[in-house]
This record gives C-alpha cells, sequence and structure tokens, in this order.
C-alpha cells in the first residue's frame, strides 16, 4: 500500500492520519513536539473505541487502522513516503523551511502538499528545488467527518501532480474540487459575506445577533447561524481568515474585516472555547431571544444570499473554479442548503443584480459592485444551469 507521511500532530494533523489510515495506508505522524505526538496518539485511540463502541467498526479494524499508524519526532522515516502533508502553523516561513527539509529527505517522485487554508503556494512552493510535486490539498476541520477536500496547483504544479494528488484523494473516499491558487480557494473567499454582510447588518443596528442567526436558519434552512457559526469556528481565528484574505486581495472593500469582531478577538471573547463570544455559554447564562420578524428576517436573509450569490458569480467570472465545484464546495464544505449559484438561478438573475444594485446605490461602496458576470447574464437573459 502506499505510505503518508503528516506533518504536525495538531488536530488537522491527525484527522488526516486517520482517514489515510481508515483507507489501508501506511502513515507516518511527525511533529517536534513530543507532547502534542502522544496527545494525537491518545485522541485517536478515543476515536477507534468510540467507533467500535458505536458499532461503526469493528476492533479487529480498529487495531488494524491504529497499526497502521507510527508517531515519530525524526523526518527521516518520510524517506519513502508516496505523499507528504503538512498541516501545520500559517507562518510562510516555518513552512518554507520545513519544505526545503523535507524536499532533501523524501524520493524524487513523492508529491508534496500543503494543507494550508489561506496562504500561497506558489511562495510556498518555491521554496522546493522541485515546485512540479507540489500542490495544495486543503481538508476542513474535522478531516474524518468533513467530505470536501479543496486541490489547489501553484503555478509551478504539473497535471501529472494534480492528476495522483486527486485520484488518491477521491480514493479515501473524498469529495475534491479543483481550484486557483488565489487567497481563500473556494469556500473561504466565498463564505466571507456570511460572516461579514451578518456582521454589517448588527453593527448597522438593523438587529441583534440572535435575530440575525434565527432569519438565517429558519427562514435561509442553513445549519449554524453567522455568529454562532464564528463563535463555533472562534473569533480570532475567523478574523485572522478575513484580515488575511483582505491583505491578500490588494485590500479590496468587499473583504473588509469588521471591527466587531476584531474587538471580540482582541477582548479573549473567541466563543465556545473560551466560553464566551457573542453569546454566553456558561451553564445559567442569559439566552437572548429571538425577534421573529419574518419580513425583517427576510430582509436579513436576501442582503447575506445576495452578496454570497455576487461572490460566487465573481469567483466563476475570474475561473477561480468551475460552477459545478463552486456549488460543490459550499455545500459539501460548510454545509450550506443550496449550491449558491443554483440558488442564483431560483431567485433569478435580474432579482439579485436588482439587489445589488440597490444596495450598492445606498451605500455607494465598492463591497456592494455587482459582479460584471451577474450583469452579463442578465442581459443575455441567461441562467447558470440552462
Amino acid at each position: 500500500m502506499p505510505k503518508l507521511s503528516v506533518i504536525g500532530a495538531g488536530t488537522m494533523g491527525t484527522g488526516i492520519a486517520q482517514v489515510a489510515a481508515s483507507e489501508g495506508w501506511d502513515v507516518v505522524v511527525n511533529d517536534s513536539n513530543s507532547a502534542v505526538i502522544e496527545e494525537s496518539s491518545k485522541s485517536l485511540v478515543k476515536v477507534m473505541n468510540r467507533l467500535v463502541e458505536k458499532g461503526k467498526i469493528d476492533q479487529q479494524t480498529a487495531d488494524s487502522i491504529l497499526g497502521r499508524i507510527d508517531f515519530t519526532e525524526d523526518q527521516q522515516h518520510f524517506e519513502n513516503s508516496d505523499l507528504v502533508i503538512e498541516a501545520i502553523v500559517e507562518n510562510l516561513e516555518v513552512k518554507q523551511k520545513v519544505f526545503s527539509a523535507i524536499e532533501k529527505i523524501v524520493r524524487p517522485d513523492t508529491i508534496i502538499a500543503s494543507n494550508t487554508s489561506s496562504l500561497s503556494l506558489a511562495s510556498i512552493g518555491a521554496s522546493l528545488d522541485n515546485p512540479s510535486r507540489f500542490v495544495g490539498i486543503h481538508f476542513f476541520n474535522p478531516a474524518p467527518l468533513m467530505p470536501l477536500v479543496e486541490i489547489i496547483p501553484a503555478v509551478q504544479t504539473v497535471p501529472r501532480t494534480i492528476e495522483q494528488a486527486k485520484g488518491w484523494i477521491d480514493s479515501w473516499k473524498k469529495i475534491t474540487v479543483l481550484a486557483k491558487d488565489t487567497p481563500g480557494f473556494i469556500v473561504n473567499r466565498v463564505a466571507r459575506p456570511f460572516y461579514g454582510e451578518a456582521l454589517r447588518i448588527y453593527e448597522e443596528g438593523i438587529a441583534d445577533f440572535a435575530t440575525i442567526d434565527w432569519s438565517m436558519k429558519e427562514l435561509g434552512g442553513f445549519r449554524m447561524g453567522p455568529f454562532e457559526l464564528m463563535d463555533f469556528i472562534g473569533n480570532d481565528v475567523n478574523y485572522t481568515v478575513t484580515e488575511t484574505v483582505f491583505e491578500s486581495f490588494f485590500y479590496d472593500p468587499r473583504y473588509k474585516p469588521s471591527f466587531t469582531q476584531k474587538r471580540m478577538s482582541e477582548a479573549g471573547l473567541l466563543g465556545r472555547k473560551t466560553g464566551k463570544g457573542y453569546y454566553d455559554y456558561s451553564e445559567d447564562a442569559f439566552k437572548p431571544t429571538a425577534k421573529m420578524d419574518e419580513k425583517l428576517g427576510k430582509q436579513i436573509l436576501d442582503r447575506v444570499v445576495v452578496m454570497l450569490i455576487n461572490e460566487a458569480a465573481d469567483a466563476l467570472f475570474l475561473n477561480i473554479a468551475s460552477k459545478e465545484d463552486i456549488d460543490l464546495a459550499m455545500t459539501k464544505g460548510v454545509n450550506y442548503p443550496k449550491g449558491l449559484l443554483k440558488w442564483a438561478d431560483e431567485l433569478g438573475i435580474n432579482w439579485c443584480v436588482e439587489q445589488l444594485d440597490k444596495l450598492y446605490d445606498e451605500y455607494h461602496e465598492d463591497r456592494y459592485r455587482c459582479s460584471p458576470l451577474l450583469r452579463r447574464m442578465e442581459k443575455e437573459k441567461k441562467n447558470f444551469y440552462s
């Protein structure tokens, strides 16, 4: 069987190791911190025990999966790897240093990949003598449960590397989409208005957190409201991604971060992991009640959804991914109730253009500019899927 080496024994690295070992791969998990390695090993045993208890797998299968995973602080064990996936801190210099060292250990035909969610793959790949075998393989957390994986070639990546990486990840029973090496790839780019526009609606005093969340869940069919989701992700993490995307897009106003989220992050009100964020998670905390006004809720939903559609349309306009992959990424990567481009067809392209133009006329801010693709489609009376 092929061999995978994972750099980084945190939650993501451990999850990727579990996915590959469950599909019969031999796996090496590496970390420079022995305590992190020990925690990774223990957490995998707990996960396997839980799966056995629930009847998802039998004990023999659990033992086989664990038996295929080795933990080590020594990267020399990467020597015969077919695939190496890095899942460490989001720091370009650290990643470049790690990849430069790894290339000297692995075979010339080993595919080397990064699980980065926000950094330039071209910049990471530049640290390699042979960047043609480098590719982005972006899993979503938790890796064993989330079906989507974004495959992102750098400008240096050759087609054979893309095909091989995609084939392997497909064989792990994951749903893969291909994305261009641009900030946020598909999911983290297209999803920005889900948070950003919800924050803007709150900052304008239109509605509170609970009402906005209620509108998106009850009227829109989203599994979590934006403020619940930001608390779940962590306000520090979500803010950092927003800031990174904003900077990477040369300060395009569409991705402008929110002062509300910045202050929450600065105050240490990070969400569930600190016990308090937009909501208080302590046992006897006051639970805010949403204002269940359907007219207001519909206005909130329409504003956020049309901004999401605009972002998805612009991603297609700029050839970030195919329309099918954009819709697949948003339904399988962040559990949206519908693909955004299909949703645009249902609502009507003319309706989308009209809503965006209304917002632009009211605010005169570039964040509300309508995608040229939507405007062109309206003129030609076209839909995305017809």
